[in-house]
């Protein structure tokens, strides 16, 4: 079972999809979201979560205060359950709360050459298998969408190699949750 952690839709239960996807776990989700709250990363962000598989990513950043979150999610049953799931956020939002979140059913490589710029916070939780140069692709055409001070996140098994970063975005810490990895990366400062 998934559940939104903290913030105003602290405990709301999640839609996961059947197959397909591979949920973040509750330990890796509360050590993330800790980590990106003692750096006051949440609030008021404009959050893109690509590969959402059922949105807990995003939808918990959206609890916490975000501003904006997109969901990027090319699988059919996972997009509708991102929606689902939007939805029941959506309704728990505080009376007059502006939150905008958007679930969008494309392929992310086509979704990231297509999209305006301005997102504060990444999450990039591919599926394990997806090859590292698929990725290193993603993080490439991600890049120039990103604001100055923008972070991004990517989850991969810890038996994965460190992604390929490419110019404008630097390695900043990597973290070990048993068989899960989650990589920090920051804009890279201009030479």
């Amino acid at each position: 079972m998934t559940r939104i952690v903290a913030g105003f839709a602290g405990s709301l239960t999640l839609t996961v999809p059947a197959k397909g996807t591979r949920p973040t776990s509750d330990q890796v989700r509360e050590a993330l979201f800790s980590a990106l709250d003692a750096r006051d990363a949440i609030r008021d962000y404009r959050v893109l979560d690509l590969y959402a598989g059922s949105g807990a990513l995003g939808l918990e950043a959206a609890s916490r205060g975000a501003r904006v979150v997109t969901l990027v999610e090319n699988g059919f049953a996972a997009s509708q359950t991102c929606r689902k799931n939007a939805a029941a956020v959506q309704k728990a939002a505080p009376k007059g709360s502006t939150l905008s979140i958007a679930v969008s059913s494309q392929a992310v490589q086509s979704f990231l050459a297509g999209t305006p710029d301005g997102f504060d916070l990444v999450f990039l939780d591919p599926p394990y298998d997806l090859a590292d140069a698929e990725l290193a692709a993603n993080l490439a055409a991600l890049t120039p969408l990103l604001d100055p001070d923008a972070l991004v996140v990517v989850e991969r098994s810890s038996r994965s190699p460190e992604p390929t970063w490419g110019p404008g975005l630097e390695l900043e810490r990597r973290k070990d949750y048993g068989d899960t990895t989650l990589w920090y990366a920051g804009v890279a400062s201009p030479a």
